[in-house]
């Protein structure tokens, strides 16, 4: 096993780390019902170490598919995206705790076929946990994997990777079977061994009931204040792109703010006004 040793002084990849210590599924899980869980999608190096300071679980979320390629949903996301994405943001943080999406495709054929992917990411990512989609169809898959060492973040309600099934990505529990479902599902993946719980895309007051019946901290997304923590897509809350959901709040504009460092950029250029002296290099 070889090592080596990056100078941090000089390598904008690597900047000297803040001293800590990663959270972890324990220290989540004992935040049910306290202070709430701050999460929010990481995709990049550069991104996870904005956000590190100021997050308890950066996700390596399957919305790259969307976010960072361009694709239509997160069903093409492949297995090799999600551990490529999940090491880059595992190297920019030490703070955190990092859990990377399943892809679908990925682990619903089997408990043993979850395992092998999740052991995989796990392997090649350094991140502390894996989530997946899924209600109770799901629970014996989390079982399994809870049983064998493997953190796991349960996901119910609207659930992306099933947006075919569902019909669309409208809120979920607005009848009382689809809310009576929606409580059933994240019953049924908590008791099999979830550590947290994602509810996304839910009505308020189903959001609550589910928080209120499961023993693990939930974290919501278009879900209400109700739940235990909040998580969002870091370029939607940032402003990056022109429509975002209904349930994001935006706390910044960054699309603007690039847009005119671009302009600015391309205007000296054309004027022949950048690079200056102060940006070249003279021989002696």
């Amino acid at each position: 096993m070889s090592t080596y040793t990056i100078d941090t002084a000089t390598s904008r990849a690597t900047p000297s780390p803040a001293p800590g210590k990663r959270l972890t599924a324990p220290a989540l899980l004992a935040r049910k019902g306290k202070e709430p869980i701050v999460a929010l999608t990481a995709y990049t190096m550069r991104m996870a170490q904005l956000l590190d300071p100021h997050c308890d679980l950066l996700l390596v979320g399957d919305s790259l598919g969307q976010v960072i390629y361009g694709l239509p949903s997160t069903i093409p996301v492949s297995l090799e995206m999600m551990c490529a994405h999940g090491a880059a943001v595992v190297r920019g943080s030490w703070h955190a705790m990092v859990a990377v999406d399943m892809p679908f495709g990925s682990y619903e054929e089997s408990p043993q076929q979850a395992f092998r992917s999740a052991a995989r990411v796990l392997k090649e990512t350094g991140a502390a946990a894996v989530k997946l989609e899924g209600g109770a169809a799901m629970a014996e898959t989390v079982a399994f994997l809870a049983k064998r060492g493997i953190p796991v973040i349960g996901h119910v309600g609207l659930t992306p990777q099933a947006v075919n099934a569902l019909g669309g990505y409208r809120a979920r529990g607005r009848d009382e079977a689809e809310a009576e479902k929606v409580l059933a599902d994240a019953r049924a993946v908590a008791e099999a061994g979830c550590f947290a719980l994602v509810i996304e895309g839910v009505l308020e007051e189903v959001a609550a009931a589910a928080t209120k019946a499961v023993a693990c901290p939930t974290i919501g997304i278009g879900a209400s204040v109700s739940c235990d923590g909040q998580i969002l897509v870091t370029e939607d809350m940032m402003g990056l792109f022109e429509r975002t959901p209904r349930f994001v709040k935006r706390f910044g504009d960054l699309a603007s703010e690039i847009k005119t460092a671009a302009a600015a950029y391309a205007e000296d250029v054309r004027s022949r006004a950048f690079p200056t002296e102060e940006q070249i290099y003279r021989g002696k």
